[in-house]
């Protein structure tokens, strides 16, 4: 059973709620902006910023998290269905899926190689990815899910060529 335990304040004082499928909109539900730690069993959970998915993407991996990064600002909840065994991508050099590629199926640190700063389009074959723009899981950050096609960082995600680190989401363990 997939589920997410919220909590009202840290080290899982206060109210809590817990959720077994999506939640589009915390504030329906007398929960929105007020999470400030949470237990996740199963699969990752996606924490919006803002309400119907939208905003800023947070990713929660099975754990416990007796205090969040950005407490008191998620409004939405999403569990994550795909399947995130033998995730694997595709970087581009060039907008439009154009230039030198290279394939990734694991956590990568860019820095350290050709492809630094210089992703400008992607296709992810499986898996859902976190995609950093500095090192070590560093600065602005975005999701890439299964199917997805950008063909140009610039206008998509105001990367410009700046991706430096990327990880897929792991997979929780079953019950």
């Amino acid at each position: 059973m997939n589920r997410i335990t919220v909590y009202e304040r840290a080290d899982f004082e206060g109210l809590s709620r817990e959720f077994t499928c999506d939640v589009p909109d915390l504030h329906e539900l007398d929960f929105g902006n007020c999470i400030a730690s949470l237990k996740v069993v199963g699969q990752p959970w996606i924490a919006y910023t803002e309400p119907k998915y939208e905003g800023e993407p947070h990713a929660f991996e099975e754990g416990e998290y007796p205090s969040v990064e950005r407490p008191n600002s998620f409004s939405a909840l999403r569990l994550v269905h795909h399947d995130l065994v033998d995730p694997q991508i595709t970087l581009y050099e060039r907008p439009n899926f154009q230039g030198a590629c290279k394939v990734v199926t694991e956590e990568t640190n860019l820095a350290y190689g050709y492809f630094n700063d210089r992703v400008a389009s992607h296709v992810v074959q499986r898996g859902v990815w976190l995609l950093y723009q500095h090192p070590g899981r560093g600065g602005w950050h975005c999701l890439a899910w299964p199917g997805e096609r950008l063909a140009d960082y610039k206008p998509e995600l105001n990367f410009q060529a700046r991706l430096s680190h990327l990880r897929p989401l792991r997979p929780g363990q079953p019950m």
